[in-house]
C-alpha cells in the first residue's frame, strides 16, 4: 500500500478537520505575541508565561486522553470532543482587553488540543500499516500546514486591509480576524464528528497499573528522554515572531514570512514522512533535530530582517522532517492497544517541558526583576545547544526501530 489513493478513510478525515482548524488558527494564534505585546503591552518574560502554562496546562489532558482512547478503545468521540472545545473557546479572544483573559482564553484552546493530540494520532496509527504510516502521518501534517497557508493568506488580506504596513498590530485588526476564523472551527468540527470511523485498537486493552511508562518499553523512554532535553531549548515560536519585528519587519511582513514558511512545512512533511517508511525513522529525525539547530544559530546571529526571513521560511524544512517520522516512530516502538497512552506521554512530557523552555527564552531575553537579559540572541543559542545535545541522546540511546504491528486498517 504505497499510493496515497489506498490510504484509510480515516487518514483523509482527520487531515480535512486539522486543514481547517489550521485554517481557523493561524489567523489568530501567530498575531497573539504582537496582540499582546503591541496592543496590551506586555513583556516577553510574560508572553513567554502565558504560552509556557497554555502548552503545561494542555499536557495532562494529553496524557489523560491518550490512556482514556486506549482504556474504553475509542478514539473518535475524544478527538471531537477536544476540537470542539477549542473551537467554543476562540470566539473570547474578541472581548479579551488584559493579558489574564488572553492568558484564560488560550488556556482553554490548548486544553482542547490537549484532549484531541493523542486520541488523534492514535486513530491515525490505527489506520494504517507500517509500510505507509510515514506517509499517513506526513499527508496529516501537510494538510494541517495547508490551512496555515489558507489562513495566513486570509491574514495578511485583512491586516492589509485594515492597518497596511504598519510595524505594529491594531486591536482592531487582531478582532476582525477572530470573527473571520470562527467558521472553518466549527465547519472542521462538523467533518471530523460526521465522517471518521472508530476502530478498535488491536489487542486486549491495557491494565491499569499499565498505563505509565513502565509498560510501553525502553525504546519509547529513551526516545522520550532524548525529545524532552530537545524541547528544554525549543521555546514558543512566539518568539521567532519577536525576533524578526525586532529585526525591523512589519505585520505584514512577518505574515508573509509565516505564509512562507508554512509552504516548506507542506512541501516538505509527506516525502519527508514517505521516507521514513524506507529509512530508518531514526535518520530523518536526527537530520531533523540537527537542522534545526543550525537554523536557531543562524537565528540569534542574524542582523537584518531579511536573515530572519530566510531562517524562518528555512525553518519549515525542520517541521517537515520532524513532523511525520517522529509520530510514526513511536507508533513502531509500541504495541498497538497502547498507542493512545503512548501519543498522550509523549505529547504530555513535550507539553511540560514547553513551561520552562518558554520561560527560560524570556527571561533569558529580556530578564526578570533585578536580573537582566541577555538581549534577542540568548534564547536561540541556547535552542541550538539542547537541540545538539538531543541528537547525541537520540543517536545513542534509541535503537534501530523495527515495526510492532501489522497495523489496524479500516
Amino acid at each position: 500500500m504505497k499510493g496515497g489513493a489506498k490510504l484509510s478513510r480515516n487518514v483523509w478525515i482527520t487531515s480535512a478537520t486539522s486543514f481547517l482548524t489550521d485554517v481557523s488558527s493561524e489567523m489568530v494564534t501567530n498575531l497573539l505575541p504582537l496582540f499582546l505585546a503591541n496592543v496590551i503591552g506586555v513583556g516577553t518574560a510574560t508572553i513567554g508565561l502565558i504560552e509556557g502554562v497554555a502548552e503545561s496546562t494542555a499536557s495532562l489532558a494529553k496524557v489523560a486522553s491518550g490512556a482514556l482512547s486506549d482504556r474504553f478503545r475509542a478514539r473518535k468521540s475524544l478527538a471531537v470532543a477536544g476540537y470542539a472545545l477549542s473551537a467554543v473557546a476562540k470566539p473570547f479572544f474578541y472581548i479579551a482587553t488584559t493579558w489574564p483573559v488572553v492568558a484564560g482564553v488560550r488556556w482553554v484552546d490548548r486544553v482542547g488540543k490537549g484532549i484531541r493530540t493523542a486520541p488523534r494520532d492514535a486513530l491515525l496509527a490505527d489506520s494504517t500499516t507500517p509500510a505507509q504510516r510515514g506517509l499517513a502521518f506526513g499527508l496529516h501534517r501537510a494538510a494541517d500546514t495547508g490551512g496555515a497557508v489558507v489562513g495566513l493568506l486570509v491574514a495578511i488580506f485583512i491586516v492589509s486591509w485594515v492597518q497596511s504596513g504598519a510595524v505594529d498590530l491594531q486591536g482592531a485588526t487582531f478582532r476582525t480576524l477572530v470573527l473571520v476564523s470562527l467558521l472553518p472551527a466549527f465547519v472542521g468540527v462538523a467533518v471530523l464528528a460526521i465522517g471518521a470511523r472508530e476502530i478498535r485498537p488491536r489487542g486486549l486493552a491495557p491494565q491499569r497499573r499499565r498505563w505509565g511508562i513502565g509498560g510501553l518499553g525502553r525504546r519509547f523512554g529513551f526516545f522520550l528522554f532524548a525529545a524532552a532535553v530537545f524541547d528544554l531549548g525549543n521555546s514558543s515560536d512566539a518568539f521567532m515572531i519577536l525576533r524578526a519585528q525586532e529585526r525591523g519587519l512589519s505585520v505584514v511582513g512577518i505574515l508573509w514570512t509565516l505564509l512562507g514558511f508554512n509552504v516548506v512545512y507542506t512541501l516538505v512533511s509527506t516525502p519527508a514522512g514517505a521516507l521514513s517508511d524506507r529509512l530508518r525513522r531514526k535518520t530523518v529525525l536526527l537530520a531533523g533535530w540537527i537542522f534545526y539547530a543550525a537554523i536557531y544559530l543562524g537565528l540569534a546571529m542574524a542582523e537584518s530582517s531579511v536573515h530572519v526571513v530566510v531562517l524562518f521560511i528555512l525553518y519549515g524544512a525542520y517541521y517537515g522532517l520532524v513532523a511525520g517520522s517522529g509520530k510514526a516512530l513511536i507508533a513502531d516502538l509500541v504495541e498497538p492497544a497502547r498507542w493512545g497512552t503512548a501519543y498522550g506521554i509523549y505529547h504530555g512530557v513535550l507539553g511540560f517541558t514547553n513551561l520552562p523552555a518558554s520561560l527560560v527564552a524570556g527571561v533569558l531575553w529580556q530578564g526578570v526583576g533585578p536580573w537582566t537579559g541577555f538581549g534577542p540572541r540568548a534564547p536561540f543559542v541556547f535552542g541550538a545547544a539542547m537541540a545538539l545535545i538531543a541528537v547525541i541522546l537520540l543517536a545513542l540511546l534509541v535503537s534501530d526501530e523495527f515495526p510492532a504491528d501489522e497495523g489496524t486498517v479500516a
